[in-house]
C-alpha cells in the first residue's frame, strides 16, 4: 500500500491524531491487531481491498480511544450492574437475527441498536434527549448502501435502527470474529480460535456498562453466533444470564454461510471450491468448543431450540423461551410478537439462493463432518 503504512505503530499514530487522545487502555489488543494486520496483507486482497480493512481498523482504533477516555471521565461506569440478560447463539444462519427482531417486541427486552454498537461511546455534550449525530449519519450510509447493494438484503437486512449483533462490541477488543471471515484465514485464525477470550469479554461486559449507563433498559437481549466460542465466559461475567442457542440442518447453515462469507470479501479473489470447506471446518470447530464449555455449565441456564420449529411458531417458540427461564408474558407481550411475526414472515427481504456444489462440498461430507451435531441436538435434516 503506497500511499500509507498498514502497521500497529502507524495505525495508533493516525487514531491518535484524528481523536486527540493517546490511552488505548490494556496493551493486550494490540496482538490481536497485528495478527488482522498480518491476515489482511498476506491473503490475496487488492489494493482497495487492503484500504477498505485499513480504514475499519483504524476507525475502531478511534472509538477504542474515546471509550477508555469515557471510562476515565466517569469511572462510575464500571459499577453498572448488567442484570439477567440474554444471549442468543447458535450457528450462524440458525435464525438467531429474526429470534432477536421477534423478541426486541417485547419492551422489557434491551437489545443492541446497530449504531450503538459502533458507537457506543457517549457524545460529549449531547443531552440525553438529543438524537445522536452518528445516529443520523449512519442512517444515511444504510440507506444508500441498500440501494447500491439490494441483494445482500436477502441474506442479511440490516439498518441504524435494526437490532444487531453484539459482536460490534467485542470488535473493539480486535479478539473477535471481526466480519465473520477473518477467522476462516490465517494467520488470524488459528490465533484466535487458541485463545483465552475472558479478556475480551471483561471489555466488552464494561461497554455494556457503558451503554446501560447512557440508555438504561431493563433487561438485555444480546445476539451473536460468536458467543459459541465463549459460553463460559457469558456464564462467568453475568452469572444470571439465559443462554439460547438455535439449531438448524448443517447442510443449509454450512451454505448459507459460506454464501453470506463471499458476499463480505470485497477486494479478494478466492476459489469457490476450496472455500465450502474451509467454511464447513471452522464452524464445526465452533460447535465443539461449545459442547466442551457446556460440560461446566448448569443444563438449566441454556435452551436449546430447532430452527423449523421457530419458522413454523415464531411466538409460540418465544413462548418456551419466557417458560423456560420464568419471564413474565403479558397478553400485551404476546400480541406485540404476534403483529411482528404477522408483518415479518420468512424471506420479507427476498430469498437469498446458494447451491452446495458451488463451494466444493457434497451432502455426504457435510453430514459426517457434522454428525456428532445431528445426532446430540437430534436436527431435523429435512
Amino acid at each position: 500500500m503506497s500511499e500509507a503504512a498498514f502497521d500497529v505503530q502507524t495505525l495508533l499514530a493516525e487514531a491518535s491524531a484524528a481523536t486527540g487522545l493517546s490511552n488505548f487502555g490494556a496493551e493486550d489488543f494490540k496482538e490481536g491487531l497485528q495478527k488482522l494486520i498480518e491476515t489482511y496483507t498476506s491473503n490475496g486482497f487488492d489494493e482497495r481491498g487492503i484500504k477498505r480493512n485499513r480504514k475499519r481498523l483504524l476507525k475502531l482504533l478511534q472509538v477504542r480511544l474515546k471509550i477508555e477516555a469515557a471510562w476515565q471521565q466517569h469511572p462510575e461506569i464500571r459499577d453498572v450492574k448488567i442484570k439477567a440478560p440474554m444471549f442468543l447463539t447458535g450457528l450462524p444462519r440458525t435464525g438467531t437475527s429474526a429470534l432477536l427482531n421477534l423478541l426486541s417486541q417485547d419492551t422489557a427486552a434491551r437489545p443492541l441498536k446497530l449504531w450503538e454498537g459502533m458507537s457506543p461511546d457517549p457524545l460529549p455534550n449531547n443531552p440525553p434527549e438529543a438524537e445522536d449525530s452518528r445516529y443520523v449519519q449512519l442512517k444515511v450510509f444504510y440507506e444508500e448502501a441498500h440501494k447500491k447493494n439490494p441483494n445482500f438484503d436477502k441474506i442479511h437486512f440490516t439498518n441504524a435502527d435494526t437490532p444487531e449483533e453484539c459482536i460490534h462490541l467485542l470488535n473493539h477488543t480486535f479478539q473477535d470474529v471481526q466480519f465473520g471471515v477473518e477467522t476462516m484465514m490465517e494467520p488470524y485464525g488459528s490465533w484466535f480460535q487458541q485463545k483465552d477470550h475472558l479478556p475480551a469479554y471483561q471489555y466488552y461486559a464494561n461497554i455494556l456498562r457503558m451503554l446501560q449507563w447512557q440508555r438504561p433498559g431493563e433487561r438485555w437481549l444480546l445476539k451473536t453466533p460468536a458467543h459459541l466460542w465463549a459460553l463460559d465466559c457469558l456464564v462467568q461475567l453475568f452469572p444470571d444470564c439465559s443462554i439460547v442457542i438455535t439449531h438448524r440442518n448443517p447442510l443449509e447453515c454450512v451454505t448459507s454461510y459460506a454464501s453470506m462469507m463471499e458476499s463480505m470479501l470485497i477486494g479478494r479473489e478466492f476459489d469457490r471450491k476450496q472455500f465450502g470447506a474451509v467454511v464447513m471446518e471452522y464452524l464445526a470447530r465452533k460447535v465443539e468448543a461449545s459442547l466442551r464449555q457446556r460440560e461446566h455449565i448448569d443444563p438449566a441456564r441454556i435452551l436449546d431450540l430447532q430452527f423449523n420449529d421457530f419458522i413454523a411458531d415464531g411466538v409460540g417458540t418465544a413462548r418456551r423461551i419466557y417458560q423456560h427461564f420464568h419471564l413474565p408474558m403479558s397478553a400485551e407481550v404476546e400480541q406485540r410478537l404476534q403483529s411482528y411475526a404477522d408483518a415479518h414472515p420468512m424471506g420479507k427481504h427476498g430469498k437469498h439462493d446458494y447451491r452446495l456444489e458451488e463451494y466444493g462440498l457434497t451432502e455426504q461430507q457435510i453430514r459426517d463432518r457434522f454428525a456428532f451435531y445431528i445426532e446430540r441436538f437430534q436436527v431435523p435434516m429435512a
